[in-house]
Formats: C-alpha cells, sequence, structure tokens
C-alpha cells in the first residue's frame, strides 16, 4: 500500500466516511495546562495546533468528515462553563461532535449533564484517573442516569495506560462495575482499554453495550509512547468485535504525526466491511446516529 506524506494514498480505498471518535479541543489555557502536564509526567513533545481550525485542517486533509470532543475537568466547578464553550464552538463547525463532562465535586451533577445535553452535547466523558472516580462513583451516578434518560453514550478514560497502573479508579474490573449497574448505557473504554485488553475485549464480547476505541494504543507509535505492542491484539479480534471497536486518535494531544493512528491497523488488511466498522458505522451506533445511506 502506498501513500504521499499526507497519507492520502490509504484513504481512497478504506478510511473513508471516517469519524474520529477521541479528540480534544480546549481553550488555549486549558490546552497548556494539559500539555505541561502530559510532559511531566512523559517524555512526549507536542507540535500540532490546538486551534478548532487547526484540528479541522489536519482532520480534513485525511479525510475525517466528523469528530468527537471529549472534554474533561480536574476540578469542581470547571464543567458547566466548558461545556457550554465546546457547544459553542460545534454551533459554528458542521463535522464537531461535542460531548460534555462533570466533577463528581460539583454541586448538581445531573443538572449541570442536563444543561449540556440540551445545549447539543452528544455524550458524555470522563476521565477517571484525574477526576479521582471510578466509572460507576456514587457521585456521577446522577449524570449517568440523565445519559440514560438521553439516550446519550459514556466515555472513559478507564484503563490503566498509559501511566494509571497504580490507580483506584481505572481497570477491568471497576469497568465491570459499571457494566453491571448500568446494562443499558452505551460506554466506551478508551485507549482498547491497555493495558488490560484481553479483559476488556471480552466485556465487550459479552455485553453489546460496552465499545473500546483504538486511540493511542494502535498507534504505529504505541510501543514507544507507552511500551503497548499493537501486535498483541490479533486480526480476528478487529473482525468479531468490529461493531464494538471504533477508530480516536487523541488529536491534538499525541506527540507524532497524526497518521501514525490508522496506518498500523490499514497495514493489517481487514475484511472491508471491518474497516467500515472501525472507521464510521460503530461510531454512528455509540453516538446514537444514523448511518449514512448505502453504508
Amino acid at each position: 500500500m502506498t501513500a504521499d506524506s499526507s497519507g492520502r494514498g490509504d484513504e481512497a480505498r478504506e478510511f473513508r466516511r471516517a469519524i474520529d471518535t477521541h479528540t480534544h479541543l480546549f481553550p488555549a489555557a486549558l490546552t497548556d495546562a494539559i500539555r505541561r502536564a502530559l510532559t511531566a509526567e512523559t517524555d512526549w513533545e507536542f507540535s500540532h495546533p490546538v486551534t478548532r481550525s487547526g484540528i479541522e485542517s489536519i482532520l480534513a486533509e485525511a479525510g475525517v468528515e466528523a469528530y468527537v470532543a471529549l472534554p474533561y475537568v480536574h476540578e469542581r466547578g470547571m464543567a458547566d462553563e466548558l461545556n457550554a464553550w465546546l457547544c459553542t464552538q460545534a454551533a459554528d463547525a458542521a463535522r464537531l461532535i461535542p460531548f460534555a463532562t462533570v466533577h463528581p465535586e460539583d454541586d448538581d451533577v445531573g443538572g449541570i449533564v442536563r444543561e449540556a445535553f440540551e445545549r447539543g452535547a452528544r455524550g458524555l466523558k470522563f476521565h477517571c484517573p484525574v477526576q479521582e472516580c471510578k466509572p460507576g462513583d456514587s457521585r456521577i451516578q446522577p449524570a449517568l442516569d440523565v445519559a440514560l434518560e438521553y439516550d446519550r453514550p459514556v466515555t472513559y478514560h478507564g484503563g490503566t495506560a498509559p501511566m494509571y497502573e497504580e490507580s483506584p479508579y481505572v481497570g477491568a474490573d471497576v469497568f465491570t462495575e459499571l457494566v453491571d449497574s448500568y446494562p443499558d448505557l452505551r460506554v466506551c473504554c478508551a485507549h482498547m482499554g491497555t493495558y488490560e485488553v484481553e479483559a476488556f475485549l471480552s466485556l465487550a464480547r459479552d455485553n453489546e453495550n460496552v465499545y473500546l476505541d483504538t486511540t493511542f494504543a494502535m498507534s504505529t507509535e504505541a510501543q514507544e509512547t507507552m511500551g503497548f505492542d499493537p501486535d498483541s491484539i490479533a486480526d480476528s479480534a478487529f473482525i468479531e468485535l468490529s461493531q464494538s471497536i471504533m477508530y480516536g486518535s487523541d488529536l491534538p494531544n499525541i506527540p507524532y504525526p497524526y497518521r501514525a493512528e490508522r496506518a498500523g491497523l490499514l497495514s493489517r488488511d481487514l475484511p472491508a466491511e471491518t474497516y467500515r466498522d472501525l472507521f464510521y458505522r460503530t461510531a454512528t451506533s455509540y453516538l446514537g446516529f444514523d448511518p449514512a445511506p448505502g453504508e
């Protein structure tokens, strides 16, 4: 398979009608703070633009037709303003699908999420180790109840990668507790559930409302950036669970070219139907959208 420096050669074959289900768009000051925190924990260096126009330029060049922006906050009192800002951004951006967040210590967890959904947020995001809450934490249950009421999905950083192996807030066991408590809630564990991929694949296999995204874990740089070998996941897992696995990238907070997120997947030469699921159809199911005619 050949491609020019932008990666356009491969999109024409399999990376079409792509939805990136895991990106981030924050106000400049918050983006700077997040990048400083990541750099302090790792040796990663970031060069991607962080403005909406800059992010959308990269996505459009790659052939991505829609992207999910996932917010999160590290302290109480920030979520409502951030949710409103992101929904305002989405009002002027046809490709942008905004999610919402809430902090477990906020005064009206359910009300904040309800207001965000009324503004147009299409789902909910928690970064469990940063926000110091388990996926089914009693403090965020009002938010999960509202997500159920509105039929909106919830994406979690619920795995131990890349630096949370000692955190009590993440892992397959606590994620299973969430699934057992909310079997009708569509939930996604980001990053393929690394470093407990097999356990999360089994959870997705046994529960139709459990999804995973490929973000970071399936990058061609995954071994170098977080010590995970994407080849440890067999092609058969993607074929079997293509309706539970979605493409994501973490753009703009990735220390490598955007194409690295999809290049490894495309090099596997999976069936066309599997690629269509991974890059598009599974995302529409997770988000509650109708796929385009013919897809």
